[in-house]
C-alpha cells in the first residue's frame, strides 16, 4: 500500500532512508517506469519512494489557463502505486516553494525533511528557484550529505525518447493507440458526470457529459471508448470530444459519451473514460436528423472496432 505525504506531515522513521525518484511524473509512462525499475534494481532491499509536485509547476508559471496534464494527481499517484512505489512525497508547488533555492531543496527537503538515502532522476532534471539546480549540482551537494545519486538516461524506442510531451502530441494528432503504446496503458479522462441539455436523449443517444478540466485536449472528434463506472464495471461506447458545432459551439471542449445497452442514471458519479480509437473528425451537420444518422454510423464503427479487437485477443 502506498502512503502519500503532503506538506507539514512528519515523515515517520519507516518512510525515511528510502531510494527516491524525482520528477513531475505526468502520465507515469514507460519512461517513468524505467526510471523506477532502474532504481529498484540498484537497491532491492530499500523502500521505493517518489518526490513529486502538485500542482504541476507549469500550472504556476503559465500566465494563461492551460490544460495539458496527462493525469491528475489521483491518477498519477494510483499509477505510481501500481509500479511498486511505497511512499509519495507530494510537495505543494506554490510561490513560496518556487522561491526555494536549489541548495535548500537538497539540504532542507531531501535530506532533513524526507531523510532520503539515494535519489534518481532523468538527465534533464532541473530544480530550485529559477531552475538554477541541475544534475551536476545535485550530485555535488548530495555527496556532501551522504546521499547517493543515479542519473538515468531516457528510455528510447527506435531513436524516439518516450516522454510526456510525445504522448500529448500523439493525443493531439488523434492517435490514442500510439499514446497507449508509449504510456503502457490506455489513456483516460476521469471526472464527474455533469447534467447537459439532454438533447442526446431526444435523438436516441443519451450521453454522459464530462469536462476535461486540467487534462490535455486530444484531437476533437469521435472515439471508440470504454467507461469504468464508480462501481468498477466496464462498458463499451462511443464519444464525441469537442465543441458541439451542430448544437451551438461551446467555449470549452467537452466529452459526451454514449454507452451501448445502458440506461442507468450516473449523474454526479466519477467515471473514467478510456480513449481506444479515433473514428472521425468533429464536424457540423445541417440538422439534428443528419447528426442522428452519423452517430448511428459512429456507434456501429465503434462496435466493429471492439469486435475485431476482442476477436483478436480471444484468438491468441
Amino acid at each position: 500500500m502506498t502512503t502519500i505525504y503532503t506538506n507539514g506531515q512528519a515523515i515517520p522513521l519507516s518512510a525515511r532512508g528510502s531510494v527516491t525518484a524525482l520528477g513531475n511524473f505526468d502520465g507515469v509512462h514507460r519512461g517513468h517506469a524505467y526510471l523506477l525499475e532502474t532504481l529498484k534494481k540498484q537497491f532491492p532491499d530499500r523502500s521505493l519512494s517518489v518526490v513529486t509536485f502538485e500542482p504541476h509547476p507549469r500550472q504556476l508559471f503559465e500566465s494563461r489557463e492551460i490544460s495539458f496534464r496527462l493525469t491528475n494527481a489521483d491518477e498519477r499517484n494510483a499509477a505510481l502505486s501500481a509500479l511498486g512505489v511505497e511512499n509519495i512525497f507530494q510537495i505543494t508547488f506554490d510561490q513560496e516553494f518556487a522561491a526555494l533555492d536549489a541548495k535548500n531543496f537538497i539540504h532542507q527537503i531531501l535530506y532533513k525533511s524526507f531523510g532520503i538515502f539515494h535519489v534518481a532522476c532523468g538527465e534533464g532534471f532541473v530544480f530550485g528557484h529559477n531552475r538554477q539546480g541541475n544534475t551536476d549540482f545535485l550530485i555535488s551537494e548530495a555527496d556532501k550529505l551522504g546521499i547517493g545519486v543515479t542519473i538515468v538516461k531516457p528510455l528510447q524506442e527506435e531513436g524516439t525518447v518516450i516522454s510526456s510531451s510525445l504522448i500529448r502530441s500523439c493525443l493531439k494528432n488523434g492517435n490514442p493507440e500510439k499514446a497507449a503504446h508509449y504510456l503502457g496503458r490506455i489513456w483516460c479522462i476521469q471526472n464527474i458526470v455533469e447534467h447537459g441539455d439532454k438533447r442526446g436523449r431526444t435523438i436516441g443517444f443519451p450521453t454522459a457529459n464530462l469536462q476535461l478540466g486540467e487534462q490535455v485536449e486530444p484531437k476533437c472528434g469521435v472515439y471508440a471508448i470504454k467507461i469504468r463506472l464508480a462501481n468498477g464495471r466496464m462498458h463499451e461506447g462511443v464519444a464525441n470530444l469537442g465543441y458541439r458545432p451542430t448544437i451551438g459551439k461551446q467555449t470549452r471542449a467537452c466529452l459526451e459519451a454514449h454507452l451501448f445497452d445502458f440506461n442507468q442514471d450516473i449523474y454526479g458519479q466519477k467515471i473514467t473514460v478510456y480513449l481506444y480509437h479515433f473514428i472521425r473528425d468533429e464536424k457540423r451537420f445541417s440538422d439534428l436528423n443528419e447528426l442522428k444518422k452519423q452517430i448511428a454510423r459512429d456507434a456501429n464503427n465503434a462496435k466493429e472496432f471492439f469486435k475485431i479487437k476482442n476477436d483478436s485477443v480471444n484468438s491468441l
